[in-house]
């Protein structure tokens, strides 16, 4: 008989903890304010398409200012190469820096670097 009983009263509670965990949220949201809630998330959704727009500019004005293009003073193979670095030509391999907006030779300290210039044989017999 007292099985019958407590059949009777038997209450299910299994979804009751969600329904009053949504009733305390919304009881919480309406006592303080929904304005703050609405605010933060129209600044996170601003922040999250305006912010990849200033890194991208960001990143092209600083490449325009860091990037060099001109040409090697050996080979004459014009290329691109970022300023106050130093690097190898990828014509020919020569050892290369930046300086006054062109590439220069590094050269070790105590050496001349001299341009050759070619005379024809022609030219010189004329001269005497």
């Amino acid at each position: 008989m007292n099985d019958h009983f407590n059949k009777l009263l038997q209450i299910n509670t299994s979804g009751l903890g969600c329904w009053a965990s949504i009733i305390l949220a919304v009881f919480i949201l309406t006592s303080v304010g929904l304005g703050w809630i609405i605010k933060g998330f129209v600044i996170s959704v601003a922040l999250l398409l305006i912010a990849p727009l200033i890194a991208f500019w960001g990143f092209q004005w600083w490449l325009k200012r860091k990037l060099i293009l001109a040409q090697c003073p050996v080979c004459s193979y014009e290329f691109t190469g970022f300023k106050s670095t130093e690097f190898n030509c990828p014509s020919c391999g020569e050892a290369l820096q930046v300086e006054a907006e062109s590439f220069v030779r590094i050269t070790p300290p105590g050496t001349i670097d001299v341009d050759a210039v070619e005379v024809s044989a022609k030219t010189i017999k004329e001269g005497n």
